[in-house]
């Protein structure tokens, strides 16, 4: 049920410098998202690393409008928009520091069944879906959900074998509501909705896909289940950003071994080799691993891959200096530093990360190394 508090949690939210975290300190703070609005930007100080930067945008009469307006866009489509601060993101996910503080969602999703995120490249070869083929078809008879982002290759593969076996399946998607990429994906969104799934997303109607946006969605499809399959992914793919949020997360991840030539295998011998993924042996030891079974031991590693050698961009190496000047810094706070969006930050701390010069801790804190 919508109420003044989901109109002020979605104002406060639009505020430039109020990311996830800082919404959260100042809900601490103040209790309720409407609290924070009214009080925040005269009361800043009584937040723990809020400066009077931060909260300069709270207050905006603008953000109410277009709060208000939001509202009317979900009751007209029958969006739910489930608030953090209440407890009403999936389990799992809410016990992610940086877990989204609104996440908007239509169709179903039940928490008493277990969810398994599977992601992977665009550029899906027959290796890749004969193996969803094979992991579907052989779990068929087990009550989970599948869990992945719509986009093209591994995650239509992942969508349209659950529907065809009748298990449930979540799309991410990494914008708002009021578009659907890639378009060509409507019918499969409604396929997915009709079989009783889900679409969730933590974009709201004024952010459109761009690129920033798909791996900061990553983040979500790792958070929301204990266990992330890689299918096939080069060096370089998003689902590395996915594997690298999971392993963040504690969470279990498996990554599909493939022959050290072929482009979109290395990305998952590249997880095996660094002991970020288990490799997957067979498709029954997988599914008896995710405990759809008896748990056995678990597999044995494949196909090693060898350490790339990248040079840091421009804007890699501002980043990674103002972490070096300020060890264990928040990325809210790294956002005000630089005077750059978190979001337009996230992707290059990650491919810092994955690059070995950056090492993140819980709360989305940041030292170099």
């Amino acid at each position: 049920m919508i109420s003044e508090e989901h109109l002020y949690a979605i104002a406060l939210r639009e505020c430039n410098l109020i990311g996830d975290i800082n919404f959260f300190k100042l809900i601490k703070t103040f209790g309720s998202a409407k609290e924070a609005w009214e009080k925040a930007k005269k009361e800043y100080s009584k937040t723990e690393g809020i400066g009077r930067k931060v909260v300069s945008d709270i207050g905006n009469p603008e953000y109410l409008k277009f709060a208000e307006k939001e509202l009317e866009f979900c009751e007209k489509n029958n969006i739910r928009i489930q608030l953090r601060h209440y407890n009403e993101l999936p389990n799992l996910l809410n016990e992610c520091d940086d877990a989204p503080a609104i996440l908007y969602q239509k169709g179903n999703f039940s928490n008493s069944v277990k969810t398994i995120s599977i992601v992977g490249t665009r550029n899906i070869t027959s290796y890749g879906k004969q193996f969803i083929a094979s992991f579907f078809k052989e779990s068929r008879n087990c009550d989970y959900i599948s869990v992945s982002g719509l986009a093209l290759g591994v995650d239509k593969e992942v969508h349209e074998q659950s529907i065809h076996y009748h298990i449930p399946t979540v799309a991410v998607l990494a914008h708002g509501f009021h578009t659907l990429y890639p378009s060509k994906h409507k019918k499969l969104s409604e396929k997915i909705l009709e079989e009783g799934g889900a679409l969730l997303t933590e974009f709201n109607t004024s952010r459109k896909p761009d690129r920033e946006n798909f791996i900061q969605r990553n983040r979500i499809i790792a958070g929301i289940s204990p266990a992330t399959i890689v299918v096939e992914t080069g060096f370089g793919g998003g689902s590395i950003s996915t594997a690298t949020f999971a392993n963040n997360y504690n969470r279990d991840v498996f990554a599909l071994p493939g022959k050290i030539t072929d482009a979109y295998s290395q990305g998952c011998n590249k997880l095996i080799f660094q002991n970020k993924a288990t490799a997957i042996s067979t498709v029954k030891e997988l599914i008896e691993t995710l405990g759809f079974n008896q748990p056995r031991e678990k597999m044995e590693e494949l196909f090693p891959t060898a350490e790339t050698t990248i040079q840091l961009t421009e804007n890699q190496k501002i980043i990674h200096q103002a972490i070096t000047d300020n060890p264990k810094i928040s990325l809210d706070d790294l956002s005000g530093k630089i005077d750059l969006a978190s979001h337009k930050i996230l992707p290059i701390i990650l491919e810092l990360e994955l690059l070995g010069k950056v090492k993140s801790f819980s709360g989305r804190q940041f030292i170099a190394i």
